[in-house]
């Protein structure tokens, strides 16, 4: 009998943390963990967990924010630069390959209206795990990740058409009436209108006044009322709750609040995601696998054959060569949670699907949602070995790692944090001839650091180990840029623990630590406020005529005073201003159809693209500084520098012009 709730939490909890980590060892995705976990302690196997609505419904919500984070990254310029891939590919693979699964349905005598359901169910892909798992892997802004994600939000489309149909045959119904089509068509442009007014007419003032409240938990529930008002909006119109969610992480992706609400949103999203994969596990019956163990495999086998073959014919039309199209092919082979729910909604009338084809296709569907994740993690690899290509020596990423770990065992600086200090101060360093490496905790700055050829790592600055892989033994300096005085005091006690003589510069924003910090072990604190006065003393000393070297021995007796004349008047307490936002690096990834493909630099600025042009990432190669006469192409990464708001205007000019 399944024990008492609590148990069945610590239960979960206990085999989620012990396969998910052994598998993460061996070099298996997290996701292949969790569905693993699902088979498990599914209703099949040891019965563990209950295979109710309830839980599915909570498990659809980890869809909901994954969706919501990608649409944060997916600006309204960049879905109109790449509409010729999501409503020219997405439905020509969704027709070819949903096509020909209705035809081999109504040859094995189904008839047409539910051999069509099945053909749309058979092509449906799983989009939690493609791109999850695409992300995971970096390769979301890559060719074939922006092809199959444009397939699969057409697929999001089509399943509201391929659902009504299910849902009018399961009712005894024969056919569509144009008014049942026309008002599934005016549903859709409502909900889109819906999200998008309530949006930027309720929600986005909502979220001005909550951030310049400095209430952080308020913040937190009002992302999660975004992303769930969003959902319900689409979903109580007959629409996929992804959708909704999606169109409004689109939206909010061009305002200024785009980097927290993902930050708030990304705990619940990877804690409900998991539950989702779970609950995937939780519908493979291991009792019909065994009995139909070659009837399923061979279905499996067949479907994901086909679906690579047939999706790589149909994306070749929209790539340069054949190894790129294979790899979308390969990314799209598997099965989807839409799919199961269309059969699923079929096998309820025998008459429309015989008992024992419902109970092969369901476990076939679902198998192929659980080799998905194999299948995408080493898709370059079979790509290769079906075109019976050479993989070329290594990858960009695999040369810039590789060169990481050299550098790492020679002489280098160690920087902790990569913001905007961090970025200057590496532009120095750069200009100087000396070679850094560099890590930070915040995804938004690695990715785009990474993307532009930087030596940035993801990780925490007083993780030990992390520390050691990147060569603190032999480092020259080490520099800490984080604002925020408790996160350095903790790095330089774990540089400490692991060196005692390497110089240890800190940057802080104010002298509420210094004494902390010295104590901890640093070697030079640099408060930004009391410098910005030492420059302002420095000036005015000059300019009052004084000689200059009577104002750099004030200068430098103040330094050497820890500041102390400076500290003497205290200052009245003032209620908190609004802070200015930061200046913030991003990468614009050209799709095919941009604005500015073929176009210098200069005309794009001249545009209205008043944003700084750092550097241009092409085929591997970074080249920093770029010149206003350089001419954009097809799939550079163009990484741009400026505020919040601006970095939104110069990436739709660059994508829509």
């Amino acid at each position: 009998m399944p024990v008492e709730s609590l148990g069945q939490v610590l239960i979960l909890l206990t085999v989620s943390v012990l396969l998910v980590s052994a598998g993460s060892r061996i070099g298996l995705p997290p996701l292949l963990g969790y569905l693993i976990v699902g088979i498990l302690l599914g209703p099949f196997a040891f019965a563990v967990l209950p295979n109710g609505s309830q839980t599915r419904a909570i498990a659809d919500i980890g869809v909901v924010f994954l969706l919501f984070t990608l649409g944060l990254e997916f600006s309204f310029p960049r879905m109109v630069a790449m509409r010729r891939e999501v409503f020219g590919l997405g439905s020509a693979q969704t027709l070819i390959v949903g096509g020909a699964g209705a035809v081999a349905a109504h040859a094995l005598g189904i008839s047409w209206p539910s051999a069509t359901v099945i053909g749309g169910a058979l092509s449906m892909c799983s989009t939690a795990i493609v791109l999850k798992q695409l992300g995971d892997q970096d390769e979301i802004n890559r060719t074939h990740g922006r092809l199959s994600f444009a397939v699969l939000l057409f697929q999001d489309l089509a399943f509201v058409p391929l659902l009504a149909l299910a849902g009018v045959l399961a009712a005894g119904q024969s056919a569509f009436t144009a008014a049942s089509v026309w008002r599934l068509v005016g549903l859709g442009l409502f909900a889109l209108a819906a999200v998008l007014a309530i949006g930027r007419w309720v929600l986005r003032p909502l979220l001005y006044l909550i951030a310049h409240s400095r209430l952080r938990e308020v913040f937190t529930l009002a992302a999660l009322l975004v992303v769930l008002t969003s959902a319900w909006i689409t979903q109580r119109l007959g629409l996929s709750m992804a959708l909704g969610a999606f169109l409004a992480g689109m939206m909010f992706a061009e305002t200024e609040y785009r980097h927290q609400i993902e930050a708030v949103i990304r705990p619940f999203r990877e804690l409900l995601l998991g539950l989702f994969f779970i609950s995937v596990g939780m519908l493979l019956d291991l009792r019909l696998l065994q009995a139909r163990f070659l009837s399923i495999f061979g279905l499996l086998a067949i479907m994901v054959a086909a679906k690579t073959l047939l999706s790589a014919l149909t994306t070749r039309a929209f790539v340069p060569n054949g190894f790129k199209a294979l790899r979308t092919g390969l990314v799209l082979a598997g099965g989807g949670e839409f799919g199961v729910a269309l059969l699923t909604l079929l096998a309820r009338d025998r008459d429309l699907l015989p008992a024992r084809a419902a109970q092969l296709l369901l476990a076939t569907v679902v198998l192929g949602m659980i080799v998905s994740p194999l299948i995408i993690r080493y898709n370059r690899r079979i790509a290769r070995w079906l075109l019976r290509e050479t993989a070329p020596p290594r990858t960009a990423v695999q040369r810039e790692d590789l060169a990481a770990i050299e550098l790492a065992r020679r002489e280098h600086v160690i920087m902790c944090g990569f913001g905007r200090v961090g970025r200057n101060l590496a532009r120095v360093l750069e200009s100087q001839g000396f070679e850094y490496l560099a890590m930070d905790l915040d995804p938004v700055n690695v990715r785009a650091a990474r993307e532009a050829g930087e030596p940035v790592f993801w990780g925490d600055s007083a993780d030990e180990e992390l520390l050691r892989n990147l060569g603190v033994d032999v480092a020259t300096v080490i520099i800490i840029t984080f604002a925020d005085p408790a996160v350095a005091i903790g790095v330089v006690r774990a540089v400490r623990r692991l060196r005692s003589d390497v110089p240890v510069l800190v940057r802080t924003q104010d002298d509420s630590r210094l004494a902390d910090l010295s104590q901890a072990g640093a070697t030079e604190i640099v408060p930004e406020t009391f410098e910005a006065s030492l420059t302002l003393v420095s000036q005015a000393l000059t300019l009052l005529q004084l000689p200059t070297a009577q104002v750099a021995r004030v200068v430098d007796t103040l330094r050497a005073q820890r500041y102390a004349t400076l500290r003497t008047q205290p200052t009245a307490a003032r209620p908190e201003q609004d802070i200015e936002p930061a200046e913030l690096l991003r990468s614009v990834v050209l799709p095919p159809q941009a604005w500015a493909v073929g176009r210098q630099l200069e005309e794009v600025r001249a545009h209205g693209a008043e944003v700084s042009f750092t550097a241009i990432r092409r085929q591997g190669i970074t080249g920093r500084e770029p010149a206003w006469d350089t001419q954009l192409r097809e799939g550079d990464v163009v990484v741009i520098y400026g505020l919040p708001t601006a970095l939104e205007h110069a990436e739709a000019v660059l994508l829509t012009g």
